[in-house]
């Protein structure tokens, strides 16, 4: 009964706009002072810093700031235009486009709000001009922006990595192979729309057309190559790597395409704080909820619940899918994360599932609450640029989010899809 009303009070106070970690600060606080254990509270500092100070999750602030400096210094434009020469001239052409270039940019960004908000605009304008519905456009803008921290890099696999002690190189890896998996269904389903419509396709660009598109975006191509290249053979950490990926975004931006100029950096800078504050604010909140979660025991309420109903791995991710789902209509995928993960790890260590294939799966799961309201932040980020409204975008989401459901239950079922790319290296 306890846990029930820890987590309908919280709920609450999210359906009544309050932000995500208040919501959860004020609900652990409540908690202790109504059961009598008021000088806990003395703990709460300590527990909040705590939840932020890991190593790993210094990545964070640096993803963010990569994926900012690109967007700013032309590198979305060029990736873009790329995409548009290789696919464009298919039946629903810019719909693939929109795909494809969400994911090559999430090889660079790790972030689906700095690809809805990035390439967003750019995707929504060459939709409008050519004629698409802008409902269909800004649904595929934000149904491909969740292939962002899918593809490595990912903010979520750091923090997944930060919290279980998995290795985030092989998280990064296990992530390729679902995310392409991601836009093929996310394809199919705008080839089936856009036949339905009638929707236009663009000219076959020619070899020379195609040439000269890659060789503008051939420098932003080698993002992901550089990143993933330096963690595999040593060269550096993953938190080195979101480093790295800050000055080759800055010197692309201030060097070689002149489009990021010295006075963009503070409203740049001062963008990645107000940003990485919102993420990490999250988790610290979270840090002291999932201590209140621990201090109640309901953990272990969890884990005796979900074990008394099968004793099949299967199973078991499918009741654990259906509570991410579930927890990512009402949460911010962040938060979700960081209070399951203690809860679910022990029933994954006792079923033998590998940790980096679950991770995968949880990854996969707080995506589709990227794009499903109340709370979705990729789902408001498109409404906003798109001035089309949340329930009219969220209908129009709805074959792209069975195409991710689909691809997380492949994943879930054939575990080898994920592990083949980093059992190449263990």
């Amino acid at each position: 009964m306890v846990t029930f009303g820890i987590f309908a009070v919280m709920v609450a106070l999210m359906l009544v706009g309050v932000p995500v970690a208040v919501a959860m600060g004020i609900t652990a606080v409540g908690t202790f002072i109504l059961l009598g254990e008021g000088s806990i509270l003395a703990m709460i500092a300590q527990r909040m810093y705590y939840a932020t100070t890991g190593f790993t999750l210094l990545a964070i602030p640096f993803f963010i700031l990569a994926g900012n400096l690109m967007n700013t210094g032309g590198i979305t434009n060029r990736i873009f235009r790329f995409a548009n020469s290789l696919i464009g001239h298919v039946k629903g052409g810019l719909g693939h486009v929109n795909i494809l270039a969400s994911l090559i940019f999430s090889g660079m960004s790790g972030s689906a709000v700095a690809d809805a908000a990035g390439l967003g605009l750019i995707e929504i304008k060459a939709m409008d001009d050519a004629g698409y519905d802008r409902k269909f456009s800004a649904a595929i803008t934000a149904a491909s922006s969740t292939i962002g921290p899918v593809v490595p890099p990912s903010i979520p696999f750091v923090i997944y990595g930060s919290i279980t002690n998995t290795s985030v190189g092989k998280l990064f890896l296990a992530g390729f192979i679902p995310g392409v998996l991601m836009a093929v269904s996310m394809m199919v389903a705008v080839s089936i729309i856009a036949r339905i419509r009638n929707y236009p396709k663009g000219n076959r660009a020619s070899l020379k057309e195609i040439w000269e598109s890659f060789s503008g975006a051939v420098l932003p191509l080698l993002t992901p190559v550089i990143i993933i290249g330096g963690i595999l053979f040593g060269l550096f950490t993953p938190t080195e790597a979101a480093v790295v990926a800050c000055v080759y975004a800055l010197f692309l931006g201030l060097v070689v395409y002149r489009e990021i100029r010295v006075r963009d950096l503070p409203r740049i800078l001062w963008e990645t704080a107000l940003q990485t504050v919102r993420v990490l604010f999250i988790i610290s909140a979270a840090g002291f909820f999932g201590w209140l979660l621990i201090h109640q025991r309901i953990p272990d309420a969890v884990i005796v619940g979900l074990t008394s109903f099968s004793a099949s791995p299967e199973v078991l991710l499918l009741l654990v899918m259906g509570i991410l789902l579930v927890l990512g209509c009402f949460m911010e995928g962040i938060a979700v994360l960081v209070i399951t993960i203690p809860i679910f790890m022990p029933l994954i260590t006792r079923y033998n599932i590998d940790p980096v294939q679950f991770g995968v799966v949880m990854i996969l799961c707080s995506m589709i609450g990227l794009v499903t309201p109340p709370v979705g932040m990729s789902l408001y980020a498109v409404a906003s640029i798109s001035e089309v409204d949340i329930w009219t975008l969220s209908k129009e989401l709805l074959p792209y989010i069975v195409g991710i459901l689909i691809v997380t239950l492949i994943i879930a079922f054939f575990p080898e899809l994920a592990l083949f790319l980093p059992n190449l290296i263990s």
